[in-house]
């Protein structure tokens, strides 16, 4: 996921010391390219989704990815908005928070850790 999200949003650095990924570069394309970067973004929720993450990351990595290809769909300054808007970086650590939340067997938020169930062979 960590990857996805420096290729699309960080891959190289830019003389003012700012980096710069793929997302913008396919922004040169105002809807299409903003519509593959969202297709490629999307991985990062799918995976988040599939490692178990709340109900709520999701839809708030959905939010994102929305700002993402809307900001990057205007003309002109459709190419500032994706080098600001790092949706990807955001989604990750959106995922990260959550997976790093202790959860208790009914599905609350657990006070003494977390509970990992093991199979007993023996």
């Amino acid at each position: 996921m960590a990857t996805v999200a420096s290729l699309l949003n960080g891959v190289c650095g830019s003389p003012v010391g700012y980096r710069v990924g793929v997302d913008p570069v396919l922004g040169i394309r105002p809807v299409a390219g903003d519509v593959v970067s969202a297709g490629v973004s999307l991985y990062i929720v799918a995976e988040s989704a599939y490692l178990g993450v709340s109900l709520t990351t999701p839809v708030r990595m959905l939010e994102s990815i929305t700002v993402n290809v809307v900001g990057g769909s205007t003309p002109a300054v459709g190419m500032l908005a994706d080098v600001a808007w790092k949706a990807n970086e955001h989604n990750v650590g959106l995922g990260i928070r959550d997976l790093a939340e202790p959860v208790d067997a009914d599905g609350g938020s657990a006070v003494d850790g977390i509970e990992i169930p093991v199979q007993d062979d023996g």
